[in-house]
């Protein structure tokens, strides 16, 4: 097969109509990822996008937004611990997953300010 994947680009998240504000007090003020200007042609529809490591993340807005509970993004993080006391000392609430950590990994999840499950996590062992 001639087909490769090299991995993401971006993930995109939904959030509703006029949530610019929240999304950038969350994901550029608090957990510190630049803005990316969208291109121009989207702006129109609203929502903001941000750097992530290698990775963009876009929220877009969806007019019959409803939060996803279950399916969610995990970002690998460098500095898990101080990132989980930053949102605990934000009134986030974090659900640690101590579960799964036969896997290799330490992992929590909290929500973005729209409902959005977000998973964090750092790899102990690979």
């Amino acid at each position: 097969m001639s087909i490769s994947f090299l991995g993401l680009d971006h993930i995109q998240l939904a959030a509703p109509d006029g949530c610019e504000k929240q999304a950038r007090e969350f994901f550029h003020d608090l957990l510190g990822w630049p803005e990316i200007p969208k291109p121009k042609a989207l702006r129109k529809r609203g929502g903001v996008w941000f750097q992530c490591g290698s990775h963009q993340v876009h929220i877009g807005v969806q007019q019959d937004f409803v939060p996803a509970a279950k399916a969610h993004p995990a970002f690998e993080v460098k500095g898990l611990d101080e990132l989980c006391d930053r949102l605990r000392s934000h009134d986030v609430d974090v659900i640690e997953d101590g579960a799964r950590a036969e896997e290799g990994a330490r992992r929590f999840y909290a929500a973005d300010p729209f409902g959005n499950r977000l998973e964090f996590l750092v790899w102990t062992e690979h």
